[in-house]
């Protein structure tokens, strides 16, 4: 208990240092502040004229959870691809692999927009906004659980923390893009690299994707079916 504490504790440092979780928290603000502002629409009565036909529900959930997407996705690969080419102006490196890691990115953050649509079918938009939040920092404690667990080579806590990552999958493919990004990398540098902010390297593979895809269709399914019962 003693070396989980004192490695925690070394964790929660560095990233107090590199200034993680002022970034986060600003970001995760923002974002509350900004779901809270444009949605609720069904409680404004702002969506009655657009689920009569020829537009129906359904084609409503579905074209705003593309108009996410069409936001999110660009943003993601724009941010990864940026990051990856200042890495290599700084350091002369490349990613193992490029395009996998970048699509499980992108896909990550479908699923978080996807999960965001299911809950505001069902919760008042700052109950989704507090939800969604809190299933994403369990996301990062499985990932951080994890860590622990490679550390203090913890059968049961790895196992643990895997199934959690899969659980709410954004997490699991973070984990298999962070694998793909370090696949040839060796020594000190690549367990180093493995680590990542959130959550250590896991193989995930074909799986994973096949999973993420599912887990993406049911909770769409679930969107659309909520909505259609939903009193307007």
């Amino acid at each position: 208990m003693t070396a989980t504490l004192t490695i925690a504790g070394y964790g929660l440092r560095e990233a107090v240092r590199r200034k993680v979780f002022v970034v986060v928290c600003v970001l995760s603000v923002a974002f509350v502040v900004l779901y809270w502002l444009v949605r609720g629409d069904a409680e404004r009565g702002l969506l009655q004229p657009l689920v009569v036909r020829p537009v129906g529900r359904s084609t409503v959930l579905i074209a705003r959870f593309l108009g996410a997407a069409a936001v999110c996705v660009p943003y993601v690969l724009a941010l990864y691809f940026a990051t990856m080419v200042l890495t290599h102006a700084e350091g002369s490196w490349w990613p193992d692999r490029i395009v996998t890691p970048g699509l499980e990115l992108a896909g990550g953050v479908l699923i978080v927009a996807a999960l965001s649509l299911l809950g505001s079918v069902f919760l008042s938009p700052v109950a989704n906004g507090i939800a969604i939040f809190m299933l994403f920092g369990a996301g990062l404690v499985a990932g951080l659980l994890g860590n622990i667990g490679h550390v203090l080579n913890s059968h049961g806590l790895i196992h643990a923390a895997k199934i959690a990552a899969w659980a709410v999958p954004f997490e699991a493919l973070y984990q298999d893009a962070l694998r793909g990004i370090t696949e040839n990398t060796s020594g000190l540098t690549g367990f180093l690299l493995r680590l990542g902010p959130f959550g250590g390297a896991e193989q995930g593979g074909f799986g994973l994707r096949l999973w993420a895809l599912a887990y993406l269709a049911v909770v769409g399914a679930v969107a659309v079916a909520g909505f259609q019962r939903r009193d307007l």
